[in-house]
C-alpha cells in the first residue's frame, strides 16, 4: 500500500511539473478559465440578481475545472502512444491504471488554479462579493470535486488504448457535461429524462458541495455522494484498462497512430 501511495504521489508531480510548462496544459489553462468568467458573468449579470451571479461564479469556477481535464484526459494516451512511449507505461511492472491515474489528478490539480482563479476574477474584475460560508469546508469540497473530475478523466484516458479515436471523446462530451452536471443551468429546469444521467455523475454532487459551502448550507452529502462516485470511476476505469490494454495486445493494436 505504501509503495502504491508513493507511485501515486511522484507520478502526480512529475505530470504536474510536466503540464505546468506545457503550452497547452499550462499557459491555456490560465487564459481559459477567464473568458469562460468573462462570458458567463457578462451574461448573468443583466439578470441583476447577486445571489445568481455569484453561484453562475461558482458554477464557472467549475467548469475551468472540467475543462482542464476532459479533453487533455482523452488526449494524453495518444500522444504517449505517438511519442513511441505507450508501450513502455504498458510493459511497465505495475499496473497500468496506477500509471494513467496521476495523469489525470495532475490535470485537475490544475484546475484548481481555475476554480480560484474564476472566483478572483470576479471579484475584483466584476465586482461580486463572493463571501464563503464556510472557506475550509468549501476547500474541501473543491478538492473533491477535482478529484472526481480527475477519476472521469480517467475513463476517458484508458478508452484510448485501445481506440485511437477516442480522443475525440474528451471534446465531444465537454459541454453536454457541463450542461448536465448544473455548472450554470438548473438541473430542475432540464428534462426529466437528463437528472438520472447528472446523478451518476461525480461533479453533479461535486459543484452541488462548493454551491451548499459558498452560501453556508450542509455539503456533507453532496461530498460524500461525489467521492463514492468518483471510487466508482476508479474501479471501473481500472477494470476496464485492463481489459483494453488486453485487447490491444491482442489485436497488435497497442503503437498504431
Amino acid at each position: 500500500m505504501t509503495a502504491v501511495l508513493r507511485l501515486l504521489l511522484v507520478g502526480w508531480w512529475l505530470q504536474l511539473k510536466m503540464r505546468s510548462r506545457s503550452a497547452f496544459d499550462g499557459i491555456l489553462a490560465i487564459v481559459y478559465p477567464l473568458f469562460f468568467a468573462t462570458s458567463v458573468l457578462l451574461m448573468y449579470r443583466q439578470g441583476g440578481s447577486e445571489s445568481a451571479l455569484i453561484g453562475a461564479a461558482v458554477g464557472a469556477s467549475v467548469l475551468g475545472v472540467w475543462s482542464a481535464v476532459a479533453t487533455t484526459a482523452s488526449t494524453s494516451l495518444q500522444q504517449e502512444r505517438r511519442l513511441g512511449t505507450l508501450e513502455l507505461l504498458v510493459a511497465a511492472p505495475t499496473r497500468f491504471a496506477l500509471l494513467v491515474v496521476p495523469m489525470t489528478l495532475a490535470m485537475g490539480t490544475i484546475g484548481l488554479y481555475s476554480l480560484v482563479a474564476t472566483l478572483l476574477w470576479g471579484r475584483f474584475a466584476f465586482g461580486i462579493p463572493i463571501s464563503l460560508g464556510h472557506p475550509l469546508v468549501f476547500a474541501l469540497a473543491s478538492v473533491a470535486t477535482a478529484v472526481g473530475v480527475s477519476l472521469m478523466g480517467f475513463l476517458l484516458a484508458v478508452s484510448a488504448v485501445r481506440y485511437r479515436g477516442a480522443w475525440a471523446l474528451g471534446t465531444a462530451f465537454e459541454l453536454p457535461v457541463w450542461l448536465v452536471c448544473g455548472f450554470l443551468v438548473p438541473i430542475a429546469a432540464l428534462p426529466g429524462w437528463v437528472r438520472p444521467i447528472s446523478w451518476v455523475l461525480p461533479p453533479t454532487w461535486g459543484v452541488a458541495a462548493i454551491r451548499h459551502a459558498a452560501f453556508g448550507g450542509s455539503p456533507w452529502g453532496d461530498i460524500a455522494l461525489c467521492l463514492l462516485l468518483s471510487v466508482l470511476y476508479a474501479v471501473v476505469g481500472t477494470w476496464l484498462s485492463g481489459r483494453l490494454v488486453t485487447s490491444a495486445r491482442t489485436h497488435a493494436t497497442l503503437a498504431l497512430t
